[in-house]
């Protein structure tokens, strides 16, 4: 199992309006892919500006395959043509991550 722990850090103020632009338009189509994510949250304290999300997946190969279903995806290209266009999000900080030994899923 590992884990894509994924930061994203929008223009000041624009938050809101980026999670409706991807509830509207994105979780739908990334689950659909993805599965349901581990953790989706707003960052509460520190860069208010950020969310985070997580998603599980058995191994490298299963998680490229799922990715690369989802970018061929038409409803996921329009989605991602809305979000450049609204030009909400500023930083985007992605980390694979392996469960420690003595953790159990």
């Amino acid at each position: 199992m590992i884990y894509d722990h994924r930061t994203y850090t929008c223009r000041p103020g624009t938050i809101r309006k980026h999670m409706k632009l991807y509830g509207d338009h994105g979780f739908d189509v990334q689950r659909r892919h993805l599965g349901e994510p581990v953790l989706y949250g707003t960052v509460e304290t520190g860069d208010v500006n950020s969310y985070v999300h997580v998603w599980a997946f058995e191994d490298a190969a299963d998680r490229a395959a799922k990715r690369a279903a989802m970018a061929a995806d038409p409803d996921w290209q329009a989605y991602l043509a809305k979000s450049a266009e609204a030009g909400y999000l500023l930083r985007q900080v992605n980390t694979i991550l392996a469960p420690a030994p003595f953790f159990r899923p």
